[in-house]
């Protein structure tokens, strides 16, 4: 009895443990393909901290740099809009084109510095070199055409001019006020974004751009704008007392709609491109374009907004 007992018990065990190999066999495939629940939710988790431990360190050199003097924040600029003129000719050359990297690179890092050493005259030099570098290379340069040119000057305009923008506002008051108003913009559009991502996730029933960006409603684009605004009138009532509330209001509404033209405008670029994302500088965020695509028609139009407001 105690060796058919044994025997039993032993087959027993063999059939438990052949169905579990069976199972695991089973999710095999889901296994390799990274489909199974503990997996996906692990992939999650580690996206989601590589995103807020890379977004973190992003936002606390930006806030060194603003608070520490109009300097330090021109220089973290220019890094930063060479950088976005660098992914953007990477993608032109994946869409076919060949910008003169060069010219336009160089043109990328002086506007920031031009906006920083005297305004609006420095930067209207600097688009007239670029200009005329460009028109030397495509009159010296057979195999060059009329595309490669558009792509080497619109380049540092759309990525380096536009980033110039926060270097305006951020030396038009070497004090505390020019790095207030210098943050509002980045955390308007920084909120726009969260607000955006937070109620289109959370109700966002109509698409706001499907070809463009299927993630996008119109739900979460109406409640960017409501982050958007809400920034800057707790600016202009708790930080910056000489910015009137109205002004505030109206720069936070139309800030928020240039951010969401400026982010729908580079993926339309990629897009057209056949890429994903513009880089991997950034884990979790892709490229530093990707990140600041919002940023160069934001901080534009708050510029030419505050400077007509006579804020700056």
């Amino acid at each position: 009895m105690t060796k058919r007992a044994d025997k039993n018990a032993s087959a027993g065990l063999d059939r438990q443990i052949e169905r579990l190999e069976d199972r695991r066999a089973s999710k095999e495939e889901a296994r390799a393909a990274g489909d199974l629940k503990g997996q996906k939710a692990r992939s999650s988790a580690e996206r989601l901290l590589t995103r807020t431990m890379s977004g973190a360190i992003y936002a606390l050199a930006t806030l060194v740099c603003l608070f520490v003097g109009p300097f330090t924040t021109t220089v973290l600029i220019a890094a930063e809009a060479w950088l976005c003129c660098s992914e953007f000719f990477r993608i032109c050359r994946m869409g076919g084109r060949m910008p003169n990297e060069v010219v336009g690179l160089a043109a990328a890092l002086l506007f920031p510095l031009a906006a920083y050493a005297n305004g609006l005259l420095a930067l209207t030099l600097v688009i007239f070199m670029l200009l005329m570098a460009c028109a030397v290379w495509y009159v010296l340069t057979p195999r060059a055409n009329i595309a490669d040119v558009a792509v080497t000057a619109f380049g540092p305009v759309y990525t380096s001019l536009a980033f110039s923008s926060v270097v305006l506002i951020r030396a038009s008051d070497a004090g505390l006020t020019g790095a207030l108003l210098a943050l509002t913009v980045m955390l308007s559009i920084w909120g726009n974004d969260a607000m955006a991502y937070f109620v289109g996730s959370a109700i966002g029933a109509h698409k706001l751009a499907p070809r463009i960006s299927p993630s996008k409603s119109v739900e979460g684009f109406v409640g960017g704008l409501v982050g958007s605004v809400l920034v800057w009138v707790l600016v202009a009532l708790f930080l910056v007392p000489t910015l009137d509330v109205a002004l505030a209001a109206g720069c936070g509404l139309v800030v928020g709609i240039a951010a969401v033209f400026g982010d729908l405008f580079e993926s339309r670029i990629k897009r057209g491109a056949g890429v994903k994302d513009s880089g991997n500088l950034i884990p979790g965020h892709g490229g530093l374009l990707d990140r600041s695509d919002s940023m160069l028609f934001g901080g534009m139009a708050a510029f030419f907004l505050l400077r007509f407001g006579g804020i700056l």
